[in-house]
């Protein structure tokens, strides 16, 4: 297939995918207490690797949008909320080796340190906004978005690298996908692990046919 006919391809209207690529037919979206919102570069819309809009699809209680800055976290959500009672996952220089060994999700001071009880900086938080693009694309919106300062800061410390393996290269060893970050903090402040083991599920079926597509030639390999 290629590039021209690839563009102009039908995309699904829930994860913006090739029919080829697209998994939705076997999710099944799931409710969380844990809000999510997705903010996505205007550039990175990746209509083969991304995972923002199959994200979307598996969270009820989630909204995507694109673009480079809202005057508050209200306007991005669509309606009221307090972005004291939010988290942003955290750009700085967190280091994995500087974080709890026994947790994979970590509130952060503003300097980026981890806090001494993390279980009531955790407490009570009502929502994510996750950041979806390049390093440098999500550096461009927590600067464009003033009101991200306002929010609590979470770091991610894995146990497991990306389902991404080496088909995308990334700038840190506990780098994620969007879907994988999202799956992670969710689930560890709702305490439902089966919200990660789902959104994983589905991250692996869009990966397979992801590469089923490349063996069988319909499409290049981004490596």
């Amino acid at each position: 297939m290629t590039e021209q006919a690839l563009a102009e391809a039908p995309v699904c209207p829930h994860c913006a995918k090739p029919a080829f690529l697209c998994v939705c037919a076997e999710v099944a979206p799931m409710r969380t207490r844990t809000g999510l919102l997705i903010l996505q570069h205007p550039q990175e819309q990746d209509r083969l690797l991304g995972t923002a809009g199959l994200t979307r699809r598996a969270l009820d209680n989630s909204v995507l949008k694109v673009g480079l800055s809202w005057p508050s976290l209200s306007k991005a959500l669509g309606r009221d909320a307090d972005p004291g009672q939010w988290a942003i996952l955290h750009l700085g220089a967190a280091r994995a080796a500087a974080l709890p060994h026994d947790r994979e999700l970590v509130a952060l001071d503003k300097k980026g340190v981890a806090l001494d009880d993390q279980d009531k900086a955790l407490a009570g938080l009502r929502g994510v906004v996750v950041f979806d693009g390049s390093w440098s694309q999500a550096k461009t919106l927590w600067w464009r978005n003033p009101w991200v300062l306002k929010a609590k800061r979470l770091a991610l410390n894995p146990r497991k690298k990306s389902l991404y393996g080496n088909l995308r290269r990334e700038p840190r060893r506990e780098a994620l996908s969007t879907l994988e970050a999202a799956a992670l903090a969710v689930s560890r402040l709702d305490r439902k692990p089966e919200v990660e083991t789902a959104l994983l599920g589905h991250f692996a079926r869009m990966l397979d046919a992801y590469k089923t597509a490349v063996a069988d030639g319909l499409i290049a390999s981004t490596k």
